[in-house]
């Protein structure tokens, strides 16, 4: 497989790059050192940035790779496991709000099957031809509300837990189902 290396796959390894920044700043916290909450909260939103015009780029300068639509989803969800894992890890002395173990459980065992449902996907048919779905955006979407509510201390990102759980459910149902339609048409 020949690889492309484009400018939105640039970006999109400067995000992966930005996950070990992140995963430090947030275990470095102490309530003594509140502005480092204010750097994990620029990591943060600058990794969602750069996911938003990575993405744009792709599709208005035609930058479409197979490198991309494989390292663009890793990087994503890197990031939120990894912000899911660090903010649970630091707990309540990071904010008024500590998310919930079954939370995280949830997060992190879809995003874990799915990205060894595409490497299998990958080995078996040497593509990954699996695009993102509506549930797999809505899901994304409240996954990163809930990291800017827990940096940014909103009292109400409690609210989004429940709505998070059931799309991570649903995505995760309707990826494992398209893996395996995919799987079993090409073997």
């Amino acid at each position: 497989m020949r690889v492309t290396w484009t400018f939105a796959n640039f970006i999109t390894i400067v995000r992966i790059l930005a996950v070990p920044f992140f995963i430090s700043v947030v275990l470095y916290y102490s309530p003594q050192k509140d502005y480092i909450r204010w750097m994990a909260l620029a990591i943060f939103f600058f990794a969602v940035l750069t996911d938003v015009i990575d993405g744009y780029i792709a599709r208005r300068q035609h930058q479409r790779s197979q490198a991309g639509a494989v390292l663009d989803p890793l990087a994503d969800k890197l990031l939120l496991m990894s912000a899911f894992i660090s903010l649970y890890k630091v707990g309540v002395g990071f904010s008024v709000i500590r998310l919930p173990m079954w939370l995280v459980v949830a997060v992190i065992s879809r995003d874990t099957i799915l990205l060894l449902g595409s490497m299998l996907l990958y080995l078996l048919k040497g593509r990954l031809d699996i695009l993102p779905t509506i549930w797999g955006k809505a899901t994304t979407f409240f996954q990163t509300v809930i990291v800017f509510g827990i940096l940014l201390q909103w009292q109400f990102t409690e609210i989004f837990w429940y709505v998070t759980l059931i799309l991570t459910v649903i995505s995760g149902i309707d990826y494992i189902r398209k893996g395996l339609k995919e799987l079993n048409n090409g073997l």
